[in-house]
């Protein structure tokens, strides 16, 4: 099951973000110890109230979560932003689903383009699901991720 995110699964989904960067991305980032402090409950929660912020659930667990928002304010622009699907997961299609249910929100739905910051870890995925370098460019950035784009007309 897929459903936005509530403020009570706050815990669950900051503690989620926290191990699969810990076990999934630390060996692609070593320094990861950082980022993984930044995902508290209070994060999430801030994150959750400017994006389109969504969990999967299996057998009442939260096993992965994503959001979607607008890019830089932009009505023409989306980003896909905080993926994670935990390990013991990984590999059996709830992160196609979960990227396929961030597809049908109002945000990607208006968008001309979607932009995703893509961790070392998760590049071939995304570009699997039809996301490509951004403007060609397969280059890390400044935050370590190789920045993904998809075009696509917008619904109006």
């Amino acid at each position: 099951m897929i459903r936005r995110f509530e403020e009570r699964d706050a815990q669950e989904v900051a503690a989620l973000i926290r191990h699969t960067l810990d076990i999934s991305n630390s060996k692609d980032y070593p320094d990861i110890a950082q980022l993984i402090a930044l995902f508290t409950p209070e994060y999430v929660t801030q994150r959750a109230g400017w994006t389109h912020f969504y969990v999967i659930c299996e057998d009442g667990k939260i096993i992965g979560c994503g959001a979607i928002g607008p890019y830089w304010d932009k009505t023409d622009e989306s980003c896909l932003f905080n993926i994670f699907v935990l390990p013991e997961f990984q590999g059996r299609g709830f992160g196609r689903l979960l990227i396929e249910a961030l597809e049908q929100d109002e945000f990607f739905l208006r968008a001309k383009r979607i932009e995703i910051p893509a961790s070392i870890t998760a590049c071939e995925f995304y570009r699997h699901l039809g996301y490509d370098f951004k403007d060609g460019i397969a280059r890390l950035d400044a935050e370590g991720h190789y920045r993904l784009e998809k075009f696509r007309e917008p619904v109006e």
